[in-house]
């Protein structure tokens, strides 16, 4: 069964750091891009970075850019997005999504097809 699972998310004080894991099974996150995507209450959901199939090419949202980290552990199956000096305009539920796209991926939400179900978090002092 082809699946993505988020975990780590929690509630953090401004300048706090959090580890947001996504577990795929029924594919190999090396065979695919991955992207991770956050939700407001009331606000449209945003691409907020990707890291192509390759493992070559990365993206992020500007409001994320030196703050964010995506990675992958292909032994684990895993991507992983390592956020620091987080803010509370990063509160959301952050969710994990497969890319369609090969060479390269992106923020937009209809190059993706399989979506993990999300994990908040929380940034409040």
């Amino acid at each position: 069964q082809v699946q993505l699972v988020e975990s780590g998310g929690g509630s953090v004080p401004p300048g706090g750091s959090l580890r947001l894991s996504c577990a795929a099974s029924g594919f190999t996150v090396d065979s695919y891009g991955i992207g991770w995507f956050r939700q407001a209450p009331g606000k449209e959901r945003e691409g907020v970075s990707c890291l192509s199939e390759s493992g070559l090419y990365t993206y992020y949202t500007d409001s994320v850019k030196g703050r964010f980290t995506i990675s992958r552990d292909n032994a684990k199956n895993t991507v992983y997005l390592q956020m620091n000096n987080l803010k509370p305009e990063d509160t959301a539920i952050y969710i994990c999504a497969r890319s369609t796209r090969r060479t390269y991926c992106s923020g937009y939400q209809f190059d993706y097809d399989v979506w993990g179900r999300g994990t908040q978090v929380t940034v409040s002092s």
